[in-house]
């Protein structure tokens, strides 16, 4: 499935419990516990991001894991639109963890 104007983005790119083999793409310590691709929508929408979700989406070395992806517009490389996606989504979490303990 391949998208000329779009970037795939996959959950297990930001996930902390992760390796970079299992296919991480973020530092640890831009990393989070679990992402989901709900969080992964608000951030890329945060960050002005054309997007779409496939909820039905399997991550290649997963594949029995329907974890969804993220199609996101292309406007930087992919590295960097990782990148910006990765703080955005940290800080969602620490307000979600913030959040819960009000």
């Amino acid at each position: 499935m391949r998208k000329l104007n779009k970037f795939i983005i996959w959950p297990v790119y930001f996930d902390q419990g992760k390796t970079r083999k299992d296919g991480r793409r973020v530092p640890k310590n831009q990393a989070v516990i679990s992402p989901k691709i709900a969080e992964l929508k608000e951030a890329a929408d945060k960050l002005g991001l054309k997007n779409e979700v496939n909820l039905e989406a399997h991550f290649p070395k997963t594949h029995w894991i329907k974890s969804g992806m993220l199609l996101v517009e292309k406007r930087d490389s992919k590295e960097e639109t990782i990148r910006e996606i990765a703080e955005k989504l940290m800080k969602i979490k620490s307000q979600q963890l913030t959040g819960n303990r009000k």
